[in-house]
């Protein structure tokens, strides 16, 4: 073995833990209801899980899932699977069976831990996964009754923990490029892709967070995101890092979140511009003013200018940031300038919606055509958002051929398409596969969203191209209205056509709910295939 460098360590977040455990002895590390423990606690019982994992025979480089919302285990996972040596995979919870059977099996998961809430999920798949070796029923006291019957064969989580112990252990961290975990991806086309994350980049991205959000040792964090995406954007290391506090949320529920924020102490929460929707709509948003600032970051979905402001009329700030499953989470920020203070709300909201620029930790992102050049930065020729640095992806799990598509010419391609500003800033105006053209005419759903967005009477709006006999296809809108409002197809078309390119506005509205995936995205793909039925493809 060669010398030890003085002038490296490799990096990894665990190391944000033992630091915080020996700066910060007394302060809350983890808030669950009534629960409450330090970082030292919170250490001691990482450490019980990791020796747990290797006393059953974990070893480096396996495997270990779970399945579970925002609460305490769930955390402690993120630290004591990759202790032991193992790489964590973080399950979303509203999967249906087959799909959890499939990321067990493709990841070949030795070990899940299970909340009991959710044990059925699992059950209804047995019979298709193999490799799990032991299942840990994960018993909390907050969820929906769980009981005897809804646990599987092995030992609850405490009775888990109780079988390691919290002596030291050594970090098996030989490379900072050892793979951490692996995220699956939403499956919006396709079986999900197992994305890899290293030591390095789940460090420096967590890192990006706490400034990008400006978490610090005095801030109260909110679980509003799931952990299992993107390993909840790395803030499950990156509030540990400084020091914070964790507050676990089982499920998201805006009249608690209100309460929370305003008997709590919450300093930060993170979420989906549908988590904001909810959040600003319910009747606890006005019950009082906060008496203290309250940092949102939202991402997983353009946020309309109105959501924003209307969130920062009720006291909020609001950070928008930007990334992919691929890009450990978010990779730019619009970051603020001071001289946009003076502008109007609307237009300071207009602004505040762009995807902007590069985190920190990350390389600058390119705006680039099918040649890769990069396109003008005139705000409005359009091109694919394209990124590299440390916080983008190893690649997808034993996938090389996907790999091999997503880095072609040497940077990972998002599959957004955006313009980029004279200013450096880009903004997003569609994925790829949901540009719509019309009469030859390319329209851009976001920005017909856009639009409709500003109608008063208008919750939430997704807009997909419906095929058309005469001019190839046309936009169609599914929107949701408020409660207690009377919105007609008409009314929203007419609200379009003085407000925009005749071209461009709805040929057809339609009123409902969105299906959306766990992390708030609209999934127009299902949308598209209703609408599409029948055809032979999905392009006129």
């Amino acid at each position: 073995m060669s010398a030890a460098k003085p002038y490296r360590t490799e990096l990894t977040p665990l190391s944000f833990l033992e630091r915080s455990a020996e700066v910060f002895r007394s302060k809350p590390a983890v808030v669950y209801g009534e629960r409450s423990y330090t970082y030292p606690e919170m250490r001691a019982r990482v450490r019980r899980l990791a020796s747990a994992l290797r006393r059953f025979g974990i070893a480096k480089g396996d495997r270990v899932a779970i399945l579970c919302p925002n609460t305490p285990p769930m955390l402690e996972a993120h630290y004591g699977v990759p202790l032991a040596g193992a790489i964590l995979v973080a399950i979303n919870t509203r999967l249906a069976a087959a799909d959890v059977a499939y990321i067990l099996n493709h990841s070949g998961a030795r070990v899940l831990l299970v909340d009991a809430e959710l044990t059925a999920l699992v059950k209804a798949a047995r019979a298709q996964v193999a490799g799990v070796e032991r299942f840990v029923n994960i018993i909390d006291p907050h969820a929906v009754g769980p009981s005897d019957s809804m646990r599987l064969e092995g030992p609850d989580y405490e009775e888990f923990l109780a079988e390691g112990t919290d002596e030291p252990l050594p970090m098996l961290v030989e490379d900072e490029y050892e793979t951490i975990s692996i995220n699956y991806t939403s499956g919006t086309t396709g079986r999900p892709k197992g994305v890899m994350y290293h030591h390095r980049g789940a460090y420096l991205n967590a890192i990006g967070e706490c400034m990008t959000s400006g978490i610090t040792s005095t801030s109260v964090y909110l679980w509003t995101l799931p952990m299992f995406h993107c390993n909840g954007w790395c803030c499950t290391w990156g509030v540990t890092a400084v020091g914070g506090t964790h507050m676990c949320l089982r499920k998201v529920d805006p009249a608690l979140i209100w309460r929370l924020i305003r008997e709590q102490g919450v300093t930060h929460l993170n979420g989906a511009p549908t988590v904001l929707i909810g959040l600003a709509n319910d009747p606890a948003a006005r019950a009082a003013p906060l008496d203290r600032p309250l940092r949102i970051t939202t991402a997983a979905a353009p946020p309309s200018p109105s959501i924003i402001a209307q969130m920062e009329e009720l006291g909020a700030q609001i950070t928008h940031v930007y990334g992919l499953t691929e890009t450990y989470g978010p990779h730019t920020v619009c970051e603020w300038q001071t001289h946009w203070d003076a502008l109007g709300p609307a237009e300071r909201a207009r602004i505040k919606a762009r995807q902007g620029v590069g985190y920190v930790i990350a390389d600058p992102v390119r705006v680039v055509d099918d040649e890769m050049s990069d396109v003008p930065a005139d705000g409005l020729t359009m091109g694919e958002v394209c990124m590299r640095g440390n916080n983008v992806m190893k690649g997808y799990f034993e996938d090389p051929e996907a790999t091999a598509t997503a880095f072609r010419g040497g940077w990972f391609h998002s599959g957004d398409l955006g313009v980029m500003h004279p200013d450096g800033y880009i903004e997003l105006r569609d994925r790829a596969k949901d540009i719509i053209i019309s009469g030859g005419e390319n329209i851009s759903t976001i920005e017909v969203e856009g639009c409709i967005y500003q109608h008063p009477d208008v919750l939430e709006v997704a807009v997909v191209a419906i095929p058309h006999e005469r001019w190839g296809e046309v936009p169609k809108a599914f929107v949701v209205p408020r409660a207690g409002t009377n919105l007609t197809e008409l009314e929203i078309i007419d609200f379009c056509r003085e407000r925009m390119a005749h071209f461009k506005c709805p040929k057809a509205v339609e009123f409902g709910d969105l299906p959306k995936t766990s992390t708030g995205k609209v999934q127009k793909f299902v949308l598209r295939n209703k609408e599409w039925a029948g055809q032979s493809k999905q392009i006129n």
